[in-house]
């Protein structure tokens, strides 16, 4: 590739031909850089690059003639379409736009680098997420911020922006990395765990802008208009939307130099010397230091989570993806009447189902969906359910070749499967989703009678990710026999607390749904022998919500209706849950400007007190963790694995509606996640537990970072100095065996406002004898009294040995909670 003419010639790249022209072509005037350099260039860094354009659609920006001089620059022009004449073996993938169909490219190895490179495309750019192995688009994998210097600001300049970033960035709990831009600014990434669309990527890094903005107007700009970016520094949030693009990291640019998109440390960019990188430099810098960008990369499969062998088989090249290499290593075609072909056929688009009766060893069901030229299989030992009430164990097993299909007969003994094999069912599926290793929704048409029954069946398959069982899946009919739903009864009763009050019009369903307590705990109190799920711990409100076809209620612990007060959960829920019918458990939170749940903010929202500034700042999302009824049918008897496998094929994420995963290790390395993110703490979960309603289990362990307790407020204490005239501090109970009994006093924690709301509330509730039977004689002669309705929680050091919390703060009201359901923690 190092050969200088003007000729015609072949070259090699990895097994692939490609035809190069004209070497000698000078494409950067200043330095004398020729298209044999900028080849090179490219195929000396594609092992590097290509992982960070590998299966994301390419734009590409091409200079024929060379990028020119400042005087006569040359012509360049965007390329989004492949060119016909393009290379069969180069990947591709469409796109639907307002003016039609585009073929992107997808730069997933060294050949297709180099093609392009012939093609005069000095700069490549790709989305901040991938395609999937099905066609569709994957969340985003990374966030990057754009920070461009508007006229009179050089690069240090936006170096002083990207540390700014770098610190809001780290106390969300990413890991952001600089890329100097090779043009004019710098990139920042940070990888991202699979969750959020790129709507969602895109506000965050919006308000992230925002925030720059709003602490330093002398040198940072969020907003896109040229005329304010003189002297500043744009903060580019909007290469997040899933429609845009950046310059791919180690990408040639197109500049007057040959300068490079090159990833660099902390430690260069606080340097005085800070500048752009030529691509000599960043072959160097390769050469002895690697990839340094590479934390990135540990994104790439977020959200995707495969099986070790399909991620194997995932590669570019026809070689590299026969799925069959398993099946026939585990065959010999001379011994057994199975289809045991050569190669394996084709990508192909067929939508051919099978399931097979197998009498091997133990009778099971092989559930075989065509899928890329192979038939994807399940052994399913109790076969497909036909009822919505049952979910079954679907063990994933190595790809079947095509032809496996229409096969029946006896394996004999002493070969692999050895047994009789006849077909229970076949015919052809719709298929819905496709995620990867992840989850299969597919209805299928089968024949008259066979096993499904002559009528359309649509099934879910599910990954259920346990480690130890990683080819565990789940399979649950969507569609089956249901039970006669459950009718709707008006509401009986209204919260005391106005916050929470709902129109008295409102039906809720009966009858109501307790939802399963955790039991207060450390890290020891986790049984080895046990096997646990680890979530993380919402601090919020817990809220049952049911579904009813377009009907949505949510309703608190205690049977309050929380729906008028969350109303904008509402039509997310019914956009977000796929059932018409359904039951499930979660966490209403609030999250701050950093994402983070605060509680004083969801008081703020819920009409609690009169902070208004924090009312309008908090942002309302509802955290659901378990599913309790699923289209009529009553799953709490399943274990935690199949019900979280159920609640992930039943809801995908919209807007405020999130199911967030399980955390992938340890209690420690959980606990310490946790605190970084500012969360509560952590949940942890026996995996092959039901789900006991309105009791509190050690199944569920909850291990919180602060001291916690939830009170009954029974009354207060004037305050003095500049809180005289109004509430100093509450005094707490505790339900026990002969009422309620004493628990301390309150009195820090509150703002000014509270204490005024607080006052207005306690004078309708006021009473004259104490609520407490045990009422110290300082309390008796100093406080005031009220009705033992409203309950509130509290940090704190320790109790004492009277039974009192000392050094306690107050956190805040619960109105999901009502007297009886306080407790010791």
């Amino acid at each position: 590739m190092a050969a200088r003419g003007g000729a015609r010639q072949a070259v090699e790249v990895d097994g692939r031909r490609i035809t190069v022209t004209n070497l000698d072509k000078v494409m950067y005037p200043a330095t004398g850089t020729t298209k044999a350099d900028v080849l090179r260039y490219y195929a000396e860094i594609a092992e590097i690059m290509v992982p960070y354009t590998a299966n994301r659609p390419a734009t590409r920006k091409r200079w024929v003639h060379g990028v020119g001089t400042a005087e006569h620059p040359g012509d360049v022009f965007y390329q989004k379409n492949l060119d016909e004449s393009a290379p069969d073996w180069v990947a591709r993938r469409s796109i639907e736009h307002s003016g039609g169909p585009n073929e992107y490219p997808l730069v997933n190895d060294r050949a297709t680098l180099v093609w392009l490179a012939q093609m005069s495309a000095l700069e490549i750019h790709v989305p901040q997420w991938q395609f999937e192995r099905t066609g569709g688009r994957r969340k985003p994998d990374r966030l990057v911020l754009d920070l461009d210097p508007g006229e009179g600001v050089g690069l240090e300049g936006c170096a002083e922006v990207a540390r700014l970033a770098r610190d809001i960035l780290t106390d969300m709990g990413l890991d952001p990395l600089p890329v100097t831009s090779g043009s004019k600014g710098i990139h920042l990434y940070a990888p991202l765990d699979g969750r959020w669309t790129s709507d969602q990527v895109s506000a965050v890094a919006h308000e992230l802008a925002r925030a720059l903005e709003a602490d330093h107007r002398d040198l940072i700009v969020s907003d896109m208009k040229k005329s304010l970016r003189a002297g500043k520094v744009l903060v580019d949030w909007s290469q997040n939307n899933q429609a845009k693009t950046t310059i791919a990291p180690y990408s040639l640019r197109g500049r007057l130099t040959p300068m490079v998109a090159a990833p660099r440390n902390w430690d260069e960019l606080a340097a005085p010397s800070l500048r752009h990188l030529d691509f000599e430099e960043v072959l160097d810098r390769v050469a002895k230091h690697g990839d340094i960008l590479s934390p990135l990369l540990a994104s790439r499969d977020a959200g995707l989570e495969p099986t070790p062998r399909h991620l194997e088989s995932f590669e570019a090249t026809p070689e590299a993806r026969d799925r069959l290499s398993k099946y026939r290593s585990m065959r010999d075609g001379s011994k057994t009447p199975e289809p045991v072909p050569d190669v394996v056929a084709p990508l192909s688009t067929g939508n051919s189902f099978v399931i097979q009766e197998h009498h091997a060893r133990r009778l099971h069901y092989d559930f075989r969906l065509e899928y890329d030229g192979v038939l994807v299989s399940w052994a399913v030992p109790k076969g497909p359910p036909l009822d919505g009430a049952e979910n079954h164990l679907a063990v994933q097993t190595e790809d079947h070749p095509l032809e496996y299909g229409t096969f029946e007969g006896t394996i004999p003994k002493g070969e692999y499967g050895a047994g009789e094999v006849t077909i229970w069912d076949s015919g052809t599926f719709d298929l819905e989703k496709w995620r990867e290793g992840k989850e299969v929704i597919a209805t299928l048409t089968g024949k008259p009678g066979g096993g499904l029954g002559g009528v359309p069946r649509r099934y879910a398959l599910i990954h259920t990710s346990r480690p130890g069982a990683e080819n565990n899946w789940l399979i649950h009919l969507m569609d089956g026999t249901k039970k006669k739903p459950e009718s709707k009864l008006r509401r009986a009763a209204v919260t005391s607390l106005p916050a929470f009050a709902a129109s008295s019009a409102a039906p809720v369903p009966r009858p109501l749904r307790s939802p399963m307590l955790a039991t207060t705990g450390t890290a020891a109190d986790l049984d080895a022998d046990e096997d646990w799920a680890l979530e993380m711990k919402w601090d919020g409100y817990r809220a049952v919500v049911y579904l009813d076809g377009d009907d949505v209620w949510l309703m608190s612990r205690n049977g309050k209706d929380l729906t008028a007060t969350f109303s904008e959960l509402v039509k997310p829920l019914r956009e977000s849950v796929k059932p018409r019918s359904a039951v499930l458990d979660g966490e209403i939170v609030a999250l701050d400007r950093k994402g983070r749940p605060n509680f004083g903010f969801l008081q703020s929202r819920a009409g609690l007190t009169e902070e208004e500034s924090a009312a309008r700042s908090a942002t309302i999302e509802l955290m659901l963790f378990d599913l309790l009824e699923l289209d009529g049918h009553d799953i709490t008897a399943d274990e935690y694995d199949v019900r979280r496998a159920a609640l992930a094929a039943s809801v995908t994420p919209t807007g405020p509606v999130q199911v967030p995963e399980e955390f992938d290790g340890d209690i420690e390395a959980a606990l310490a996640s946790s605190t970084s993110f500012g969360l509560e703490g952590v949940i942890a979960k026996v995996r092959d537990s039901g789900y006991t309603e309105g009791r509190r289990s050690r199944a569920w362990i909850k291990l919180k970072h602060q001291r916690t307790q939830e009170v009954v407020v029974v009354g207060w204490r004037p305050g003095n100095g500049s809180a005289a005239g109004g509430i100093g501090s509450l005094v707490l109970g505790i339900p026990d065996a002969d009422g309620i009994r004493y628990a301390g006093r309150v009195g820090t924690g509150f703002s000014d406002a509270e204490r005024r709301a607080m006052l207005t509330r306690f004078r309708a509730l006021a009473r004259k004898s104490p609520p407490v039977h045990d009422a110290p004689r300082d309390e008796l002669l100093h406080a005031q009294w009220i009705e033992p309705e409203l309950v509130g929680e509290v940090t704190y050091m320790e109790w004492t040995s009277a039974g009192s919390l000392r050094h306690s703060s107050w956190r805040g009201w619960r109105p999901d909670k009502s007297p009886a359901d306080v407790r010791v923690e």
